[in-house]
């Protein structure tokens, strides 16, 4: 079942890891091995999670790469159903195989 209005990464990151531990950005991204602009576009939400991205939290912060990449895909999905208009778009009929 979809949640209903999942966070983006960066907002997640922010309220789980950094803030409850009094960890700047900066702190983070040193930590990343990234610059910190480049971590500030994730944690406001600008920059969604790359693989690479996903890969480096997952050592540094723990949880695997792949839910990093999934919460960014839940994230982006939540968005696009929100803005994408399918009322003109038709199922494609297909011969079964």
């Amino acid at each position: 079942m979809p949640m209903h209005n999942p966070p983006h990464p960066g907002e997640f990151i922010s309220g789980v890891y950094l803030e409850p531990n009094g960890i700047s950005g900066r702190e983070l991204a040193t930590k990343l091995d990234v610059a910190p602009s480049t971590l500030s576009r994730v944690l406001n939400g600008s920059s969604r999670i790359t693989p690479e991205m996903a890969l480096r939290l997952s050592k540094t912060l723990g949880r695997s790469p792949e839910s990093w990449l999934a919460m960014q895909d839940s994230h982006d999905l939540w968005v696009a159903r929100q803005n994408v208009d399918l009322r003109r778009v038709a199922k494609l009929q297909l011969r079964a195989a």
